[in-house]
């Protein structure tokens, strides 16, 4: 009961009800197209979880995002997406990794619960611009070596991706927004998959409420931004 206590207190009812939700909207779609493949569960109940600990600016969120990673790297091995695999366990995971750790050496007034909100200036947007093209092309190429399926999406969610944990890492609002647009990829990505294979359609419905747990995101540290910073 303490817990529970502590959990309502620390959430909001916003947060609480749009992470039960989720919660209910994975679950049953896991039940009703997969049944089997209880990882692709136990991942996407991961990933909303971090998303609801990112929104408060909690460094627990980023631990959560390399478990999720990790599994999820898997997942997409099993349908030869080996761009979503390579992004997540050769890149996502170690950037959440370095973004924890910046996090945590980064608390708001001492409060480890509350990343201090960053910024990003315009050399350094220029400078992330930059890198995202060129590891656009290097994956491009390298997923067309390994024969990765739906090569252009492929390509486009490694970008993404890209800048989210770059973002992440450098503590912008804005990394909810990277995010997001990784999370329409993804959308687009595994409904190719669920054409071959109905059981990644809850694949597709974790996706479709991470979009809305990451809008949340942004919404959360653009509130937390202004009172930290207030003008």
């Amino acid at each position: 009961m303490k817990i529970l206590k502590k959990i309502t207190a620390y959430f909001t009812k916003t947060e609480l009800a749009l992470c039960a939700s989720s919660i209910l909207l994975i679950t049953a779609s896991f039940l009703l197209f997969d049944r089997s493949n209880h990882l692709t569960l136990i991942a996407s109940l991961i990933g909303v979880i971090s998303i609801l600990f990112n929104a408060k600016g909690n460094p627990a969120g980023q631990f959560l995002m390399i478990l999720f990673s990790l599994l999820y790297g898997y997942i997409s091995y099993t349908f030869s997406y080996y761009g979503e695999m390579i992004t997540y366990l050769g890149m996502t995971m170690p950037m959440a990794l370095f973004a924890l750790i910046s996090w945590l050496r980064h608390p708001y007034k001492g409060r480890h619960s509350e990343v201090e909100v960053g910024q990003v200036c315009t050399a350094e947007i220029l400078f992330m611009s930059l890198s995202a093209l060129i590891v656009t092309v290097l994956f491009y190429f390298l997923l067309s070596f390994f024969h990765t399926a739906n090569l252009i999406p492929s390509t486009l969610s490694v970008t993404t991706s890209y800048v989210a944990v770059y973002l992440t890492f450098r503590r912008s609002p804005c990394f909810s927004v990277a995010y997001a647009l990784n999370d329409i990829v993804l959308i687009v990505l595994w409904i190719l998959a669920s054409l071959e294979d109905s059981k990644y359609i809850s694949v597709v419905v974790c996706f479709v409420a991470f979009l809305f747990n990451d809008s949340y995101c942004f919404a959360s540290w653009k509130a937390m931004a202004k009172r930290q910073r207030p003008t």
